[in-house]
């Protein structure tokens, strides 16, 4: 069917106007006529191509949390102040300093502004506003309530940022002294041991295996270095094509739920978003079947979205969430389901996981924090070994030279 875009007034003076689809203008007088409107204006309007390309936007992970935090917490104050969806949209997409965010909110204002509803317009945009943040504004928009859900939104994200900062944090110092080793690794290889080894080449001497096997390192990367580099950067592009793949997915889940001191880590982050996710779409007013749904796209370890997805058709059943979480114990410990039963028994679920968000965001604070303590001693060790090991190869040599000159 056509669009029109029109614009309306009632005997009392009150103006609307807006987008709609209708077989024709006399369909369109009829409709507004019944809602004690008349036509003022009305124009038909072809379905116009976006001028930014929705599929560019889709890939597009440039949006921070916390702009998307600001974004909401600004919303709120300008929708409270009196403001329309549409006027605070544009100018918060003034206020922005992220070009293409900027670029995203003017397509949300024009699609606004033709009467469109902010959900739908925010979710052709899912590379930006993802189903948590859509799912939240259609349930305000729906129930009339859109303050409070932006509320309810902001301290989500809020939450979801600090917990994301302070896992970075802790890991920025051991990522620091791994690729200082690396750098310092490839320095040693390519211009150091090259003279030394110089010297053993000279001798006609039966060098050790762990000797060879540093020379062999060593000339590939002086006489190859841009075969190093591609070979590199193709083991990294591969890597993230395996981790788009069901199976990619699959294996690093594991590997991380697996790996120790990192395990308890992830374990605990995704308890954490489960809990204040599940809680604050409770909160928001949605139905359990589509907050699960919705939490099963969010969470992005492969076990845990596997684990909503059979929690969301067990429900459907009648079995109670705390009973099919308990299936999962080592993904999820036996706190959670314990703390779900209660919420379920006393009718506070969502009062009751916003407790046990708070109190797995205290653990991760607490372990981040003494991680670099934990992680030292392994690093200590793998670096030990690699000094040990190239000493070692350097050392073997001198030895038996210094035997053949005795």
């Amino acid at each position: 069917m056509p669009k029109y875009i029109y614009t309306a007034k009632n005997y009392n003076g009150q103006s609307k106007g807006g987008e709609i689809e209708v077989k024709d203008e006399k369909e369109l007088a009829q409709q507004l006529r019944s809602e004690g409107f008349l036509i003022t204006s009305v124009k038909l309007t072809e379905e116009k191509k976006n001028s930014i390309s929705v599929g560019f936007f889709n890939r597009f992970k440039g949006v921070s949390i916390k702009e998307k935090m600001m974004f909401a917490r600004n919303l709120k104050v300008m929708i409270s102040s009196g403001l329309t969806v549409s006027r605070s949209i544009n100018n918060l997409s003034l206020q922005t300093k992220n070009k293409t965010f900027r670029k995203v909110l003017l397509k949300i204002f024009e699609e606004v502004q033709a009467g469109k509803a902010l959900s739908d317009s925010m979710a052709k945009f899912p590379g930006v506003f993802n189903d948590l943040f859509v799912s939240m504004i259609r349930v305000g928009e729906t129930g009339g309530n859109l303050e409070e859900v932006l509320e309810i939104t902001e301290k989500q994200l809020e939450r979801e940022h600090d917990l994301i900062s302070k896992v970075k944090g802790a890991m920025i110092y051991p990522a620091v002294i791994i690729a200082a080793m690396i750098g310092i690794g490839i320095l040693m290889l390519t211009y150091v041991l090259p003279k030394i080894t110089g010297v053993f080449k000279d001798m006609d001497v039966q060098l050790p295996k762990p000797t060879l096997i540093i020379i062999g390192i060593s000339d590939f990367l002086r006489n190859h270095s841009i075969l190093t580099l591609v070979i590199l950067i193709s083991f990294i592009f591969l890597i993230k094509v395996l981790m788009q793949t069901e199976v990619g997915k699959k294996l690093f889940s594991l590997a991380v739920i697996k790996l120790p001191v990192i395990s308890n880590i992830i374990i605990k982050v995704n308890c954490a978003r489960f809990s204040r996710i599940y809680s604050s779409l409770l909160r928001s007013g949605v139905m359990v079947t589509d907050a699960l749904k919705i939490l099963s796209n969010t969470l992005t370890n492969h076990y845990y979205k596997r684990a909503l997805e059979d929690a969301l058709e067990q429900i459907q059943k009648g079995v109670s969430l705390s009973k099919v979480v308990s299936k999962y114990p080592k993904i999820f410990p036996i706190l959670v389901p314990q703390m779900i039963e209660v919420g379920e028994e006393t009718g506070k679920t969502e009062e009751v996981l916003a407790k046990l968000a708070e109190f797995y965001e205290d653990e991760v604070s607490q372990i981040t924090k003494n991680l670099s303590s934990i992680i030292e001693p392994v690093l200590m060790i793998v670096i030990g070994s690699a000094v040990g090991f190239f000493a070692v190869a350097m050392l073997q040599p001198m030895y038996s030279l210094m035997e053949n000159i005795k």
